[in-house]
């Protein structure tokens, strides 16, 4: 049976073999089938290896190991990017999203499982930065009882049978999905708001959640950016039974998720499992200022997305919004927004 031809670092004993070998006069190509070696193995050894007395085995031992010892690692030679990356860790990005995002800029293309395998290399030695990683999705989901889903508390309720179905293509900016995240403390909670096609996020303190706050707090998220509002998609809590007021002050059409269906609204959903990073379940927000719930808004939308090429939600949709990025109506670089890990 032929055997299968391998490429890998020499041991003491394979050098032992080689010299022995060469000895009796075999050729490089005879060698390396000898032991199963590549014939361009032993050409590399004998030529990075041998002196002028010929080829010796523990003299090129000696010369294998130096040349590994005094490597230029990618530790070694860019504490430049190491440092980069802790910073963009402190920052809660992904190594997924740093290599992405750093690989262009850096002129390499460095893999995000080397970004992993540093991360835990400094944790082995004390380090913290294992500690910036995102946290394991939680799976489980409590389901609220029919009669507190808010359908008969929602007056003209308009149902997602009804949205257009340019909506689930994702390819123009305007289409947004709302849900009241994180009740917390003494019933206070956040109103999130998040874009479809991109991700942005817009968000507002709940010191008390109600459908009069709820309301008049999309309205002062939503308004300045009217422009790019067509429809929110929204859950069935009560909290929205002010939805007709909303859609009048943005000009926007309002539809309800089917009840228990979050995944209806998956991207609102991701965004809230990221906030929760920041703020967990039973924060008091009464007692969270603007400003600190300003600084967690800016961190996601500058967080880079695979799904948008590592660009940034916050790049994408001003850019959009703008008309300076000339990607609406196609999928950002060679993403398929009908995927459904794009959720």
């Amino acid at each position: 049976m032929k055997r299968s031809i391998e490429s890998r670092q020499l041991t003491q004993t394979q050098r032992y073999q080689i010299h022995a070998l060469y000895g009796l006069g075999m050729s490089q190509r005879q060698i390396g089938r000898e032991l199963n070696l590549h014939s361009s193995t032993i050409s590399r050894e004998i030529r990075r290896n041998a002196t002028a007395d010929g080829y010796d085995p523990e003299q090129a031992q000696a010369l294998s190991d130096h040349r590994r010892r005094t490597a230029h690692k990618w530790t070694k030679r860019l504490p430049g990017m190491i440092s980069a990356v802790a910073g963009r860790l402190s920052e809660e990005w992904s190594p997924q999203q740093i290599s992405g995002f750093m690989a262009p800029l850096a002129g390499v293309s460095v893999s995000h499982q080397w970004f992993d395998s540093l991360i835990w290399n400094y944790k082995e030695r004390g380090g913290d930065l294992w500690w910036y990683l995102p946290q394991p999705k939680r799976c489980n989901e409590h389901r609220r009882h029919a009669k507190s889903a808010g359908l008969g508390k929602i007056p003209n309720r308009v149902g997602i049978e009804h949205r257009p179905d340019v909506v689930d293509d994702r390819r123009f900016i305007g289409h947004w999905e709302g849900d009241i995240a994180i009740p917390g403390h003494k019933q206070s909670g956040l109103v999130t708001l998040v874009e479809r096609r991109n991700g942005y996020l817009l968000a507002a303190r709940l010191p008390r959640i109600s459908a009069e706050l709820t309301q008049a707090a999309m309205i002062r998220l939503l308004k300045p950016r009217r422009g790019a509002v067509q429809t929110i998609t929204l859950d069935n809590g009560s909290e929205f039974a002010g939805h007709e007021a909303v859609a009048k002050a943005v000009t926007a059409a309002m539809y309800f998720c089917d009840p228990y269906c979050s995944g209806q609204r998956g991207t609102n959903e991701n965004t809230n499992g990221l906030i929760r990073q920041y703020f967990p379940k039973g924060t008091d927000f009464r007692q969270v200022s603007d400003a600190e719930l300003r600084k967690v808004v800016e961190k996601l939308n500058d967080r880079p997305r695979k799904r948008l090429g590592y660009r940034t939600p916050a790049q994408v949709f001003l850019g959009e919004y703008s008309g300076g990025l000339d990607t609406a109506g196609a999928a950002l670089i060679a993403f398929e927004f009908r995927d459904p890990k794009w959720r």
